[in-house]
This record gives C-alpha cells, sequence and structure tokens, in this order.
C-alpha cells in the first residue's frame, strides 16, 4: 500500500501538476507512479482528519484489524454512533475503506494506505524566502 500525502491549499500547485503530466503523457513520456495526494482546502479541514479521536482510530484499526465498527468502537473505548461516523468520513476522503457489509454482514474497516504524509508549506513555493521588497 502507498503512503497518502496530505496537503492544505494547494489547489492551484496541484492542479499544475496534473496539467504536467497530462502534457508528458500526451507527448509519450513515461509517468512515475506518483504518490496520490488528499488535498484540504484549509486547516479546519485538516484538524478533521488529524483530531486525537480519528488519529486513535486509525491506529487501532492498523494494529487490531477489527472485524466491524462495533469492534473498532471497543477497541477505542466509544459509542459505536460517534466511530460510525467518523470511519464514515474517514471513508468519504479515502483513508478507509469497507470490506463486507451485504445483508446483514457486519462492514469491515480497512485502512486503505500504509501512512499519511503531511505537507504544509508556510510559504508559497514561488516567492524568494528572505528577500525584503524595496
Amino acid at each position: 500500500m502507498p503512503t497518502l500525502k496530505v496537503t492544505v491549499g494547494e489547489r492551484d500547485r496541484l492542479d499544475q501538476r496534473t496539467r504536467r503530466r497530462i502534457k508528458a503523457a500526451q507527448e509519450g513520456e513515461a509517468l512515475d507512479d506518483s504518490q496520490p495526494i488528499l488535498n484540504f482546502g484549509s486547516y479546519a479541514e485538516l484538524s478533521r482528519l488529524l483530531s486525537q479521536k480519528n488519529l486513535e482510530l486509525l491506529d487501532a484499526v492498523f494494529e487490531h484489524e477489527p472485524e466491524s465498527i462495533r469492534e473498532a468502537a471497543e477497541l477505542v473505548n466509544r459509542d459505536y454512533k460517534q466511530v460510525h461516523r467518523n470511519l464514515s468520513e474517514l471513508e468519504d476522503i479515502g483513508v478507509i475503506e469497507f470490506e463486507g457489509g451485504g445483508s446483514g454482514q457486519a462492514k469491515k474497516p480497512v485502512l486503505a494506505y500504509d501512512g499519511l504524509e503531511i505537507d504544509i508549506p508556510f510559504a508559497d513555493s514561488d516567492e524568494s524566502v528572505g528577500t525584503v521588497a524595496p
């Protein structure tokens, strides 16, 4: 499984990267299997993913491989409804996948990635760092 790269507010840079990759593909250049990227529009959106409860939940899914949402809730000692909501949100952004769940089967939460790599640049990559405008 690959590692998911998580960024904040980098839509323009990601759009440029996508355009470069499309152009390279059109010109017949080989494309590398680049790392999957999840971009959040704000720090508030990112903080939902990185909440202590979500990180504990992700860790429990990794460590114990629960067979159901209920088992995951028991592992983190939390209410089933809260854990179900958190896992569903994590599924919506592609961090968790569910196996099973059909005709009375329990939905098994499974990590979609080996880990998360957080990339938060504090300056625009096109700006010169350390220069003072006259």
